[in-house]
């Protein structure tokens, strides 16, 4: 499991450029299925527009690859998406760029800067996250551990996902897989082996993103 960033949900975005709108719409997709199925979607909601360009990336190391130009000249709409996309290090996501047309040519160069305009717009900071891989814990304590516990997290920056109050204190925390082996010694060592861990599940956290 490796890091990588897609965006958060789906969204679009607007863009006026001599008339003509270009709509630009991403999602998060994990398969050519569910990309298909955002296309159509996008599709359908614009059916009445003069193209519905687009591209998308699958795969931790894009090994799927795919655009079309949907009518635009050849070159023009769809792989300047996906480059904006792959320059932008995106995993798994999917964008339609749909083109309402105003009246005014825009020649080649100008498509490409458009389109490629229109996708780079849709892809903020506000919409783009970092998926994680976390390894999950769980650490049984005694009571009179809880503060010293509390407080090392907290200075660690480890995400606390739950405390479950009984006998003794079970907290569930996830720490970033290549510190995993650390944080287990570093613990270990804090409460003088004096803790209970148990290992569970490897898996992707959301994490916001700064550009």
């Amino acid at each position: 499991m490796k890091t990588y960033l897609t965006v958060k949900n789906q969204h679009q975005t607007e863009l006026l450029i001599k008339k003509s709108t270009f709509i630009c719409s991403v999602s998060r997709t994990e398969s050519e299925e569910q990309a298909t199925q955002f296309i159509t979607q996008v599709k359908a909601s614009h059916a009445k527009a003069t193209h519905n360009c687009f591209a998308y990336l699958l795969g931790m190391q894009n090994e799927i690859q795919r655009s079309s130009d949907n009518g635009e000249p050849s070159g023009t709409a769809g792989h300047p998406i996906l480059e904006v996309l792959k320059k932008n290090n995106l995993r798994n996501v999917t964008a339609v760029v749909t083109r309402y047309f105003g009246g005014i040519k825009l020649g080649t160069g100008g498509l490409i800067r458009a389109y490629s305009q229109a996708t780079s717009q849709a892809l903020t900071a506000e919409t783009i996250v970092i998926c994680q891989p976390q390894q999950i814990f769980e650490l049984e304590i005694a009571y009179p551990q809880l503060g010293k516990l509390q407080h090392f997290l907290e200075s660690e920056a480890i995400s606390l996902i739950n405390t479950e109050y009984l006998v003794s204190v079970t907290l569930t925390v996830a720490v970033p897989q290549e510190n995993a082996t650390q944080f287990e010694k570093k613990v270990i060592e804090l409460l003088n082996n004096a803790v209970k861990i148990k290992k569970g599940q490897l898996r992707y956290r959301e994490l916001p993103y700064h550009a």
